[in-house]
């Protein structure tokens, strides 16, 4: 149980034992962020291309589709034991982040395309936009999986675990970015605070990495 795990190096059962309220903290913050991304870039698109159920489902659509492609993609690189899925991990989020930053001029500049394109247009332009965070979040969660499975080998409490904090996370998030966050920082510093909560998420993945945990 002490030995290097031969499938990858990420860590032992021992080490999981250590590392698991590290993987629950930096899963917590990243279901949280993607809550406050998705309430607060709908709330952006609202004042760009307006306020209509076509805008809700854009949004949504590109979320849902968008983690499950991510989680598609995640669960292949994952697959293969030599990578290290803690690193893709941290690749993934420090993504999300760095696109958040830059996330609102983004929308804003898609609201004045927006003005001179047909609809369907339009729509396409948004949901491309939004697609490519919603694809590195829903790579997240394999990607951390695989790395908790590899440390303990138990799938089961590997999966529900994660997932569940994960979970709540965003669930937290709705409640928080609807009550007082946006109230409070706005939409842009909203934006802002999930995006450096991404990044610390990043930086902890790539020292557990770096450090063998």
């Amino acid at each position: 149980m002490a030995e290097a795990d031969a499938t990858g190096g990420e860590g032992s059962a021992g080490a999981a034992t250590r590392v698991t309220p590290w993987l629950y903290a930096v899963f917590f913050v990243s279901g949280f962020a993607a809550l406050v991304y998705q309430i607060a870039w709908q709330r952006a698109l609202f004042t760009v291309v307006g306020i209509n159920v076509e805008t809700v489902t854009i949004v949504v659509s590109a979320f849902m589709l968008g983690l499950g492609a991510g989680a598609l993609a995640g669960g292949a690189l994952s697959r293969d034991p030599r990578r290290p899925a803690i690193a893709f991990f941290a690749a993934a989020e420090i993504g999300i982040g760095l696109f958040g930053f830059a996330s609102l001029p983004l929308i804003d500049a898609a609201g004045r395309a927006c003005d001179s394109l047909p609809d369907a247009a339009s729509a396409a332009l948004v949901f491309a936009l939004l697609l490519f965070p919603t694809v590195l979040m829903g790579a997240t969660l394999p990607l951390l999986v695989a790395h908790a499975v590899r440390a303990d080998r138990n799938v089961g409490r590997a999966v529900g675990a994660l997932y569940g904090v994960n979970t709540l996370g965003s669930a937290i998030a709705a409640i928080a970015a609807t009550l007082l966050l946006l109230g409070e920082l706005g939409i842009s510093g909203s934006v802002h605070l999930a995006a450096a909560a991404n990044l610390a998420v990043g930086a902890a993945g790539l020292v557990l990495w770096r450090t063998g945990r």
